[in-house]
């Protein structure tokens, strides 16, 4: 039995389906051969810094209290700072996700009479209550503490110049902020590099402007990180790529020494900032996590290649398409329908480890703005390196897929909603 026969046998998909995830992933080999050389690469970085910072079994010992002196803790950031090309580094378990990281960073360097400038157009949902934008008055948003927002969208997918020079020309801006990835919009993922030129641009104009970046679902896509090109801040969530699929839990934050340390200071309190922070054994998760980070995101990439391959010979709009430059984890389908858009994230469940039985429905997600599907069986609760999919139930219907442990299980996932999409064509 070959695998087309199995995996129809095993899991009652069309042999339609099957061959033409098959025709799809022959399509992109020269693609696989590509991210492969970006992964190979970001190891050996990855490796010098291990090899550097002379990692050893000491580095894995558990932490309480106080957690005074834990150098396993202190050896991981400086790990993280060079890896991302950083001054300075902070990697904590205590951040819950990416949301929490960004929170800390924004309220880490902004103060009261301060202008936050967003240039990628509105940030990811779930800051919008942060920033003040959504949600009750008088929560401890930004705008609470009297930091003001202003925001300008981008022009078909790409930085308006013009109005960013205007804004810093004309006021006073203590930060910019710059979201790597598209979010629930439909533009592209800025490389690594896009982001230096965009930060290069600000600093041209206005110096002391801070260029913080929403960092999610981009490291290791490519061979540098924003800080190698002049970001002052990034942060990131070890449930995504930095964390290989094995970190339980965390964050990080990565650039200027200054701001790192105002950001440790919103993180515990001034006075003690990074000193203490017991890390109760996360320490070697959070090591082989990243040790293994370059090759899971080289699976979560390979499989966001196969679905825009696939779905492109459907004749869906796809973002990146089949042979675009990759920067994140992240692929987008436009479904235009949201029988297609939901069959699609019921049938990406099927390739989950745990939960594949469970069939998603739209629910009222915290902290966003309209019902969310998604879905998402994984060994860390949450976990976007790991097989996930989810959309808003908003029009134009647009389903996001990410991640992957291994290619082969999203694979499987990706066949499933091939066939959930050609059955409902077929009716």
């Amino acid at each position: 039995m070959d695998k087309t026969e199995y995996v129809m046998e095993a899991f009652g998909v069309s042999r339609r389906s099957a061959e033409l995830v098959a025709e799809a992933e022959k399509a992109i080999s020269d693609k696989f051969k590509e991210l492969e050389e970006i992964s190979e690469i970001n190891q050996l970085k990855v490796m010098r810094a291990f090899s550097d910072n002379r990692v050893s079994e000491r580095h894995f010992m558990p932490t309480t209290g106080y957690g005074y002196d834990d150098d396993g803790r202190d050896t991981l950031d400086k790990i993280y700072a060079q890896v991302f090309g950083a001054e300075d580094a902070l990697v904590r378990h205590n951040w819950v996700n990416g949301s929490h990281t960004l929170a800390t960073m924004l309220y880490g360097v902004l103060r009261p009479g301060d202008t936050l400038l967003a240039i990628t157009g509105k940030p990811y949902d779930t800051l919008e209550e942060v920033i003040g934008i959504a949600g009750k008055e008088g929560n401890g948003s930004l705008k609470d503490f009297g930091i003001n927002y202003e925001q300008i969208d981008l022009v078909d997918g790409e930085v308006d110049y013009n109005s960013v020079k205007r804004s810093l020309q004309s006021k006073k801006i203590r930060a910019v902020m710059i979201q790597r990835s598209k979010g629930y919009g439909w533009r592209p993922t800025y490389s690594a590099e896009k982001i230096g030129e965009i930060v290069s641009f600000v600093k041209g104009i206005s110096p002391e402007t801070i260029c913080m970046v929403d960092n999610c679902y981009g490291e290791f896509a490519d061979i540098k990180e924003p800080t190698d090109f002049g970001a002052d801040l990034i942060a990131g969530s070890l449930i995504k790529n930095p964390g290989g699929g094995i970190a339980p839990t965390g964050g990080y934050i990565a650039g200027r020494r200054d701001l790192i340390e105002l950001c440790s200071y919103r993180m515990t309190c001034v006075g003690i900032g990074r000193e203490c922070g017991a890390t109760l054994g996360f320490n070697r998760q959070a090591y082989q996590g990243l040790f293994m980070a370059p090759h899971t995101v080289l699976q979560a990439m390979k499989a966001a290649t196969l679905c825009a391959s696939v779905f492109s010979i459907l004749g869906y709009e796809t973002d990146p398409k089949p042979n675009d430059g990759r920067h994140d984890i992240i692929q987008s389908v436009k479904f235009g329908d949201k029988d297609k858009m939901i069959a699609f994230i019921q049938g990406i469940q099927k390739g989950a480890p745990v939960d594949s039985f469970v069939v998603p429905e739209p629910w009222d997600m915290p902290g966003y703005q309209d019902q969310v599907i998604m879905a998402a069986g994984a060994f860390v609760q949450g976990s976007s390196i790991e097989l996930s999919a989810d959309a808003p139930l908003r029009e134009p219907y647009i389903a996001y897929m990410q991640g992957g442990l291994t290619y082969e299980s999203a694979k499987l996932g990706i066949t499933v909603a091939v066939d959930n999409i050609l059955k409902i064509v077929q009716a």
